[in-house]
């Protein structure tokens, strides 16, 4: 790595160590896609092993304090009892994320249903959520929703966005004063004609309405090919609508693999879109999340990787010279302003990072140490037995 100048180096080294990476409780168990779900050995069977896993990833990483829940994948008796396990582990529970896609009632939409009754049994699970929120002292609802149609003449275009208009405005109403409401979006999948909430536009137009607990989530696989993420991020940012990211990477479509696996010059993008607006702090507000499928690779594993991919870009965004790139943007020098970007993403910024794990009084290599620690020959060995809390499990 070039070396750095103390006051640069001081900077980004203050700045990733702030940083926050918030991991799912999902990523943890056996998951996979519509086709299989391939068991592993050793994954957690309900949501105190998923806490444990995810406590695990923060102890080597130093970065993922926090882990989201889903409902009802990760439903308990007792969430308060459920947020005293996480902060025993060193951790706390973060996002609860609402599920009105899995229940045969929903097969033409859930609160965007044609039918009275089962749009009233969705919201109910959404409420529901809020009131999780409450016991587990959780700041963000994230609301996805696979409604739309398959084909052109199935129902109202219109009608289903009064309906889910009408829904988001019953949950906001319910949200306390220190709560929010994250409305994801997703261009197709499992509705093929019309996905309700399909794209920015559609969440902000909704967000807007509803006021400023109302904040748009950005799913970096939920996009068109050829979609510019980080201009969606930068005209969110600008209208105070962007609430945070599901950090995955595809080559297809929603493929939900490692963060930065596909295109990591587009993380890196999408990082200086952050740097450059001063959000990168946690007071800022931006949540910053992994929603991943690993029905492949090791989960805990991944899960650090995918943490470590996200600090290598946010570090080669935070060493873009902005003062060079002001300056050769005003100056109409269009090379220059490429270089002063590519300057930065090219830098080897893994001994930098080598560094801030010293100073947290981590291992310099989270990888290398979880697979030292034994952690996963205990598990393996304890978990047997039961059932996999997870997608498709």
């Amino acid at each position: 790595m070039t070396e750095l100048a103390p006051s640069t180096r001081s900077r980004v080294l203050a700045a990733l160590r702030d940083q926050r990476v918030e991991t799912a409780s999902w990523a943890f168990g056996n998951s996979g896609t519509r086709f299989k779900v391939f068991a592993q050995e050793g994954v957690p069977r309900d949501p105190f092993e998923k806490i444990s896993d995810a406590a695990t990833v923060h102890r080597f990483t130093g970065v993922a304090p926090t882990v989201a829940l889903h409902i009802p994948w990760d439903k308990v008796d007792d969430y308060a009892a459920l947020a005293a396990f996480a902060k025993e582990r060193g951790v706390g529970l973060g996002a609860i994320n609402s599920n009105v896609f899995q229940d045969d009632d929903y097969k033409l939409g859930s609160v965007t249903n044609p039918d009275a009754r089962i749009r009233a049994k969705a919201l109910a699970h959404l409420v529901e959520c809020v009131d999780i929120m409450d016991a587990t002292g959780s700041r963000d609802l994230k609301l996805w929703f696979s409604d739309g149609t398959n084909y052109p003449g199935q129902d109202s275009i219109r009608n289903r966005q009064d309906r889910l208009s009408e829904a988001l405005a019953a949950v906001y109403d319910r949200l306390g004063d220190d709560q929010r409401m994250l409305l994801e979006y997703k261009f197709f999948e499992p509705a093929f004609y019309v996905t309700d909430v399909p794209d920015w536009g559609t969440a902000y137009a909704h967000c807007l309405t509803l006021g400023d607990k109302a904040q748009v989530v950005i799913d970096t696989g939920h996009h068109a090919p050829g979609t510019n993420i980080e201009f969606i991020v930068a005209i969110l940012l600008r209208a105070g609508k962007l609430g945070g990211f599901d950090f995955n990477s595809r080559f297809y479509a929603d493929d939900d693999l490692m963060v930065g696996a596909a295109d990591p010059f587009q993380l890196f993008r999408i990082m200086c879109e952050i740097v450059s607006a001063d959000v990168l702090k946690p007071e800022a507000g931006i949540a910053f999340m992994l929603d991943q499928c690993h029905n492949l690779e090791p989960k805990i594993q991944a899960v650090i990787r995918s943490v470590m991919n996200v600090q290598e870009a946010t570090a080669k965004a935070l060493l873009v010279d902005a003062d060079a790139l002001a300056a050769a943007q005003q100056n109409g020098d269009v090379l220059e302003a490429n270089d002063v970007l590519m300057d930065a993403y090219h830098t080897d910024v893994r001994p930098l990072l080598r560094d801030l794990r010293a100073d947290l009084g981590l291992d310099s290599d989270p990888v290398g140490a979880y697979k030292r620690s034994g952690y996963y020959e205990t598990v393996k060995a304890e978990r047997v037995g039961g059932n996999a809390a997870g997608w498709g499990a």
